[in-house]
């Protein structure tokens, strides 16, 4: 029944496959830690004291606490380096994640005595990762899951002549389309029914894959804010994105006794012996969008202070492309050979989780502050829709059962050597958007396109420090920042067949970024 289930689920999405999944909307809703040396360094917990060029992308209520104009700019340097089971790949580039300019005007008003605008450019995450792994002693192989998936479309319906083009002119899964002409799944007894490569009695093997992503999601922020008798500090912001993100995925199995077909036509006829092939997907997309926040800082003392934020969702309009082939050799009379998908192209919407900060800080004798933010992140409010804005609603279903909140703690400190001289120190953690189930491989996660794969991030860890020096109106700013997170990426999910539940591979791997910051500015 789950199968039937799944094929009309399948067959319901735009041109058989040209949606966009759950796990899709998660990789592109992604943030980092990101902005002004000062900021990274007392680990981003800055929502409860303002005065930073990186509360524009934070709490706009930052903005009403300048007194002055200000302009910045910001260089990183990203040392990353990824670890799956030994396997390590490494990559240094060099970036602006951050410059603006903020203006205050001072009013003559006891009241609101200053307005203040700015502006601003910030990079809200960067999706450069590379990583590599295998796994040896498989237990079953993605062909047998291509083979489930593939439940209840006829072999006619799959198989592409030189006169038929079944991505264009059926309503069938693509992967399956072309895991059928790859010979990746045969039919049993000429039924709308297969078997993958994998015989449970008699297959062994191993497989290998590669993730190379790259690309970004960029802000523009335009602020306004004030100051309410010197106690109340408010600002609302609106950001424009941008976003880019590249993918080249690779995931190859080879496999001895394995259950190869014949090449004598429709049916069950399949022979033992060895299988090789390898499936890479090509992927590109691009997309702008919008969003709004509104936030205010409270100072009922001199010593204390208390922040509050709320980030709407950020509303994407997309452009995906992708094609995808598959490589394979076989023991038996079928020629090697390669089989590809159409190329396509097509557009689509996008609503991000929204957001909301607390912040708390205390000022300590006018030279030590020691501050704390708390965020709240609702991906499992995450949304898909066609271009019309006609919502996905298998998607949604999916983004449910999937996801869950994600909530992030940040520290930071700042001690005053002298006027000029201050030392700097934070920390933040993120716990995972991911229910316990996709972790644990207990529930089938659905993807679109050809490419089955998915990975999520189980922790992000920040530990940051710095060093500032102040001079009149001018300022520099010194940061080192390690992020360290841990992941998990699946070639393919776990599936029930015939015989009952069938887990998946997965492999946990770990990626470190050492960041060197470096802002400078002037104050006036």
């Amino acid at each position: 029944m789950k199968k039937l289930v799944m094929a009309i689920v399948a067959a319901a999405l735009p041109i058989g496959a040209l949606a966009q999944g759950a796990f899709q909307a998660y990789d592109l809703s992604q943030s980092d830690l990101r902005g002004t040396a000062r900021f990274m360094s007392m680990g981003g917990a800055f929502g409860a004291l303002g005065g930073d060029l990186s509360t524009l992308n934070q709490n706009p209520g930052g903005i009403g606490v300048y007194r002055s104009s200000e302009i910045g700019v910001t260089m990183d340097i990203d040392m990353s380096r990824s670890d799956v089971g030994g396997q390590t790949t490494e990559k240094t580039h060099v970036y602006c994640p951050n410059f603006g300019y903020i203006g205050a005007v001072k009013m003559d008003n006891d009241v609101m005595p200053y307005f203040q605008w700015g502006v601003s450019y910030g990079r809200v995450v960067s999706y450069d990762r590379a990583y590599r792994g295998g796994f040896g002693n498989l237990g079953t192989s993605m062909s047998n899951y291509i083979a489930n998936r593939a439940y209840g479309y006829s072999p006619e319906t799959l198989g592409q002549t030189t006169s038929y083009d079944p991505y264009y002119n059926s309503n069938a899964d693509w992967l399956s389309i072309l895991g059928f002409n790859s010979y990746l799944i045969n039919p049993v007894g000429g039924l709308s029914e297969y078997n993958g490569l994998f015989d449970e009695n008699q297959t062994t093997g191993n497989s290998e894959f590669a993730v190379r992503q790259r690309g970004y999601v960029d802000e523009y922020a335009i602020n306004f804010g004030g100051n309410i008798m010197n106690m109340v500090y408010w600002g609302i912001g609106f950001g424009i994105t941008d976003l880019e993100m590249k993918e080249e995925t690779f995931y190859d199995e080879e496999l001895q006794n394995a259950r190869i077909a014949k090449n004598e036509g429709m049916g069950n006829k399949t022979e033992n012996g060895n299988a090789y092939y390898a499936l890479s997907n090509l992927r590109r997309v691009d997309g702008a969008g919008f969003n709004f926040k509104i936030g205010a800082i409270v100072k009922p003392i001199n010593e204390l202070r208390f922040g509050v934020a709320f980030h709407t969702p950020t509303y994407y309009s997309m452009t995906d492309a992708y094609e995808s082939f598959v490589d394979y050799s076989y023991s038996s009379n079928i020629p090697d050979g390669t089989a590809y998908t159409n190329f396509a192209e097509y557009d689509w919407k996008m609503r991000t989780p929204w957001k909301m900060i607390l912040s708390a800080a205390g000022v300590v004798g006018g030279r030590f502050i020691l501050s704390a933010d708390y965020e709240y992140a609702a991906y499992d409010n995450m949304r898909i829709s066609d271009w019309d804005g006609n919502e996905y609603e298998d998607a949604t279903l999916e983004i449910k059962d999937y996801f869950k909140p994600q909530h992030t703690m940040r520290v930071g400190a700042e001690y005053r050597l002298t006027p000029q001289f201050s030392v700097r120190a934070g920390f933040s953690q993120s716990t995972s958007a991911v229910e316990s189930a996709v972790e644990d491989g207990d529930i089938e996660v659905y993807t679109t396109g050809c490419n089955p794969a998915y990975s999520f991030d189980t922790s992000t860890r920040y530990i940051t420090c710095g060093l500032g020096y102040r001079n009149k109106g001018f300022y520099a700013d010194l940061a080192y920042v390690n992020k360290y997170r841990k992941s998990q990426y699946s070639p393919f999910s776990s599936f029930e067949d015939n015989l009952g539940w069938v887990y998946n591979p997965a492999a946990e791997y770990s990626t470190s970024n050492n960041n060197i910051v470096i802002s400078v500015g002037f104050k006036f």
